[in-house]
C-alpha cells in the first residue's frame, strides 16, 4: 500500500458516534474485519471475557486473555494477528464523546498500553453496563432521548476503563523523545487550542523548530501538527454544538475564529457536514 488507510467512523452510518457488537469464538473477522494494518480515526475499545485473541499494535504484538480490558487510540497502526477463538466486545467510539479527562488518561498512556485484567467483581460490572448498552444500541435510536441515554452509559463505561488505567503503572518503560514531545505536544494543544493554532507557536513553546516537531509527531502519531490542531478545533466544536446552546458564530468566536465563514469550511472539510448540519443530526 501506499500510505496506511485510515478508517473513519461517519463511513459506518452510526449518528449515535458508538458501533460495538459482542462476538463469540469465530465471529471476529466477520463482525471486526480482517483489515490489515490500519488506522482510525476513533477510539477502540476491547473486553475479552474468554479464549485468546493478538493484535500488533504500532509493531509491538499484544496478547489478550480472558478478562481483559484494552483501547486503541485514534491513529495507532494496528491489525488483528490471531482472534478466531475470542469471546467478547468490541466497541468504536467517537473521539468528541471522550471528555478531556478521560482523553488525559488514555492518551499520556500514547503506544504503551498495555491490557489491563479486571478481577471478578469488576469484569462483571463492565459485562452489566455493555450488556445494557448493547441493549439500548440496538433501539430506535430516533426515540426521544435515546441517544443521550446511549451516551450516558457510554461515558459510564469508558470512565470505568480510564479509572482502571490511570491506577496502572507503565512498568518504567522509557519513552522516546517523539512520544515525550507529542504528549507534551498535546498537553500544550488542549490548554491552548481556543488561543493558538499555529504549528510554529506550538513548537515554540516546546523549544524544538517547526520541522522537528511535525517529524516527532509523524512518528508518534501518523499525523502531522497541523492535523493534530485541526482535529482539536473540530473535537471541541462538536462538543460546543452538541452540548451547548451558542450560534456558529459564536462557537467560531469561542475557538478563535474572527472568520465563521472559514471556521465553518474548515469543519465541513475535516467531518463532510456543516457545524448547522451537524448540530441537526445528532441533537434529534
Amino acid at each position: 500500500m501506499k500510505t496506511i488507510p485510515v478508517h473513519q467512523l461517519k463511513d459506518r452510518g452510526v449518528p449515535s458516534g458508538i458501533d460495538m457488537h459482542h462476538f463469540v469464538p469465530g465471529e471476529l473477522p466477520a463482525k471486526v474485519g480482517d483489515l490489515g494494518a490500519h488506522r482510525d480515526d476513533h477510539y477502540l475499545f476491547f473486553l475479552l471475557e474468554d479464549g485468546h485473541a493478538e493484535l500488533m499494535i504500532d509493531f509491538h504484538k499484544m496478547d489478550f486473555y480472558p478478562n481483559s480490558l484494552y483501547y486503541i487510540l485514534p491513529g495507532q497502526v494496528h491489525h488483528r494477528i490471531k482472534g478466531d477463538i475470542a469471546h467478547g466486545w468490541y466497541i468504536a467510539v467517537d473521539p468528541m464523546l471522550i471528555s478531556p479527562e478521560y482523553r488525559n488518561v488514555f492518551e499520556t498512556q500514547l503506544i504503551l498500553q498495555q491490557p489491563y485484567v479486571l478481577d471478578e467483581k469488576h469484569m462483571q460490572q463492565c459485562q452489566s453496563l455493555l450488556n445494557l448498552l448493547s441493549q439500548k444500541h440496538k433501539e430506535d435510536q430516533q426515540s426521544t432521548f435515546q441517544i443521550q441515554i446511549l451516551h450516558s452509559l457510554l461515558q459510564s463505561f469508558v470512565g470505568m476503563v480510564a479509572c482502571c488505567y490511570n491506577q496502572q503503572q507503565t512498568g518504567g518503560i522509557q519513552l522516546t523523545r517523539p512520544l515525550q514531545l507529542s504528549q507534551q505536544f498535546k498537553k500544550l494543544l488542549s490548554e491552548n487550542i481556543h488561543t493558538v493554532k499555529s504549528p510554529s507557536a506550538y513548537a515554540a513553546k516546546l523549544n524544538v523548530s517547526e520541522s522537528y516537531l511535525n517529524e516527532a509527531l509523524k512518528k508518534a502519531t501518523g499525523f502531522s501538527v497541523s492535523y493534530w490542531i485541526t482535529q482539536e478545533v473540530v473535537m471541541e466544536a462538536k462538543r460546543l454544538l452538541y452540548y451547548s446552546e451558542l450560534n456558529v458564530k459564536q462557537i467560531a468566536h469561542n475557538l478563535g475564529y474572527d472568520d465563521h465563514t472559514y471556521f465553518s469550511r474548515l469543519f465541513k472539510k475535516s467531518t463532510d457536514e456543516t457545524p448547522l448540519g451537524f448540530r441537526t443530526q445528532h441533537r434529534k
